[in-house]
C-alpha cells in the first residue's frame, strides 16, 4: 500500500478468492431471498441475469480495467484523469467507509448470535430477546447516552479482527484470509443447504425459486429492484474491484476474470437461497404461519425468524453455529475488502505506511461504530444505511460511469481489457457503459432518494444533514490536503 512498495496478488487464485469473498456478503444471504420472492419468485430470475450480464458484469470490467490499467489507488487515478475529479474519489471512499462502519457493527451481532446459538439463549421469543435483551433497543434518540456491554465488545472483537488482516502485507493478509474462510464458507454454506434440503416442508420453500409469476415481468420496479440486487451484490462501484484489480501482475486475463467472479457471487446467492427458503418452508408447515409472512431480509430474517426456526429443530444446535458462522466469515471479507480501498489511496497520498494507514483508518472508524453500540444504535444504523445505500452511494456509482464512460479515453479500456483475456468485448459494451448503466442508476437513485427521505421526522433530517455534510467537507479537506508522495502529481499515461 505504500508508494515505496507496490502490492502485487502471489497468484490470480489468490484475486479470485479475494474477489469473491468481497462480493459474497450480508446482502447475498439475507438480502437476496427476499427480493427474490417479493419480485415475482422464480420470473425474477429473468431480469435477475439479464442485470447481471448487461449491467454488473458490464461495471465491473470498467473497475477491473481502470485499476489494472493505472495501478494505483481510486484518488490517483481520478487525479490523473482530471485533477479537479480527486474530490470525486474521496466521495467515493467517505461513503464506503462510512458503510464500513455500520456494517461492522451488524457483523458484530451475528457474533453475539453465532455464541448464543450453541444454546439456544433467545428462548421462545428471540423477536422480543433481539430488541429487549441483545441491542436494548430504544426509538428514542436519547438512548445514544447509553451503552449496551454485548454490542461494544462484539464490534471491539470484529475490529480488532479486521485491523489485524488488512495490516499484514497483502497475501499474507487478505489473500491468506481469502484462501481460508472463503472455501470453509463454501464447505458450511453446502452443509446447511443439504440438510435444509432434508426437512420436512422443504418443498414449500424452494418451490418459490421455481414458481415463476410471468405478469411480474411487466413491473418496472421489478428489474429496478435486479438492477439494484446486483449493484449491492456485486459491490458495484465501491472501488473494491478496481483496488484489487490494481495488485493483479502482468498478463492477467481480466475478461475471464470478471466472469468467473460475478457467476460464482450470483450462484453463491442463489444457492444460498435454496437453504434459506427450504428452513422457511419447514417453519411454515411446522408452526402454521403463512409462507409469506416469514420471508423478510436483514436483521429480522437472520436475528428473529431463523432462530425461531431453530427452536423448533432438534438439531438446531448444530445448524444454528453453521449458519451464523457463514454469516461471520462473509462479512469479515467483504469488510476488509471495504476498507482497503479507503487505506489504499490514504496511503498512496500520504505516503503512510500499511501499518500505520491501518492503524488511523480502523481507531477512526470503531469510534464511529460505537455510537451503534448504544441503545439507539439500531435506530441510528437504519437511517445511516437508508442515506447511504439509496442515496449516497447510488450517485457515487452514477459519477463513476459518467466519468468513465465520457470523460476518459473508453477506447483505452477496451483495449487492456482485451489484451490478455480469451473471451473479447466489442464495440456494444460501449453502449452499455455510456448509455444503459448510467440510466439504470438513475433510475434506481431517484427510486431511492423517494425510498430514503419518506422519513421527515427531526432525528432522521438532522443525521442526514450531518452524514450529507460530512460525504461533502471531508472529500474537500482531503483534496486540498498537499500529498507527502511526490508521485501522487504525476499523471499517469
Amino acid at each position: 500500500m505504500s508508494s515505496n512498495k507496490k502490492s502485487q496478488w502471489d497468484s490470480n487464485l489468490t484475486f479470485i478468492l479475494a474477489m469473491i469473498g468481497s462480493a459474497v456478503g450480508l446482502g447475498n444471504i439475507w438480502r437476496f431471498p427476499n427480493v427474490l420472492y417479493s419480485h415475482g419468485g422464480g420470473s425474477f430470475m429473468i431480469p435477475y441475469i439479464i442485470s447481471l450480464f448487461l449491467l454488473g458484469i458490464s461495471f465491473v470490467l470498467v473497475e477491473y480495467a481502470v485499476g489494472f490499467k493505472f495501478r494505483t489507488s481510486l484518488s490517483k487515478i481520478l487525479y490523473s484523469i482530471n485533477s479537479k475529479l480527486e474530490p470525486v474519489a474521496w466521495i467515493v471512499l467517505t461513503i464506503v467507509f462510512l458503510i464500513t462502519t455500520y456494517y461492522i457493527c451488524v457483523v458484530g451481532w451475528d457474533l453475539i448470535y453465532l455464541v448464543l446459538s450453541f444454546t439456544k439463549a433467545w428462548g421462545s421469543n428471540p423477536d422480543l430477546y433481539f430488541s429487549q435483551n441483545v441491542l436494548h433497543a430504544s426509538d428514542s434518540i436519547s438512548g445514544i447516552f447509553t451503552i449496551v456491554p454485548n454490542v461494544l465488545v462484539s464490534i471491539v472483537i470484529i475490529w480488532l479482527a479486521v485491523w489485524v488482516i488488512i495490516r499484514a502485507d497483502l497475501n499474507k493478509g487478505i489473500g491468506n484470509v481469502s484462501r481460508i474462510l472463503l472455501p470453509l464458507l463454501c464447505v458450511i454454506v453446502v452443509i446447511f443447504v443439504i440438510y435444509s434440503l432434508t426437512l420436512p416442508g422443504a418443498s414449500i420453500g424452494y418451490s418459490q425459486i421455481f414458481s415463476p409469476n410471468w405478469s411480474a415481468l411487466a413491473d418496472p420496479d421489478v428489474w429496478l429492484a435486479a438492477f439494484g440486487q446486483i449493484v449491492f451484490s456485486l459491490s458495484l462501484g465501491m472501488a473494491i474491484a478496481l483496488t484489487y484489480a490494481s495488485y493483479l501482475p502482468e498478463g492477467s486475463k481480466l475478461v475471464d476474470n470478471a466472469l468467473l467472479v460475478a457467476f460464482s457471487n450470483s450462484g453463491f446467492e442463489i444457492f444460498n437461497s435454496i437453504g434459506i427458503f427450504s428452513i422457511l418452508g419447514f417453519m411454515a408447515m411446522t408452526s402454521g404461519i403463512a409462507f409469506n409472512d416469514l420471508v423478510t431480509e436483514g436483521t429480522g430474517l437472520a436475528f428473529v425468524v431463523f432462530p425461531q426456526a431453530l427452536n423448533m429443530m432438534q438439531t438446531g444446535f448444530i445448524i444454528g453455529p453453521l449458519f451464523f458462522l457463514c454469516i461471520l466469515f462473509a462479512g469479515i471479507t467483504s469488510a476488509i475488502a471495504l476498507l482497503e480501498g479507503v487505506c489504499y489511496s490514504i496511503s498512496e497520498k500520504f505516503d503512510f505506511s500499511r501499518k500505520k494507514t491501518a492503524a488511523i483508518v480502523c481507531t477512526v472508524g470503531f469510534l464511529i461504530s460505537t455510537i451503534f453500540a448504544t441503545a439507539s444504535g439500531s435506530f441510528i444504523l437504519g437511517i445511516f444505511d437508508a442515506f447511504l445505500n439509496n442515496f449516497a452511494l447510488l450517485f457515487a456509482v452514477l459519477l463513476e460511469c459518467i466519468i468513465f464512460g465520457w470523460v476518459y479515453d473508453f477506447d483505452e479500456l477496451m483495449t487492456t481489457l482485451n489484451n490478455n483475456s480469451r473471451i473479447k468485448i466489442g464495440k456494444s459494451w460501449k453502449i452499455i457503459i455510456k448509455y444503459i448503466l448510467p440510466a439504470c442508476i438513475f433510475g434506481l437513485w431517484v427510486q431511492g432518494i423517494l425510498t430514503t427521505f419518506e422519513e421527515e421526522d427531526p432525528v432522521s433530517i438532522t443525521i442526514r444533514t450531518i452524514l450529507l455534510a460530512v460525504i461533502l467537507i471531508l472529500p474537500f479537506i482531503l483534496s486540498r490536503l498537499p500529498a507527502k508522495n511526490e508521485d501522487f502529481y504525476e499523471k499517469i499515461q
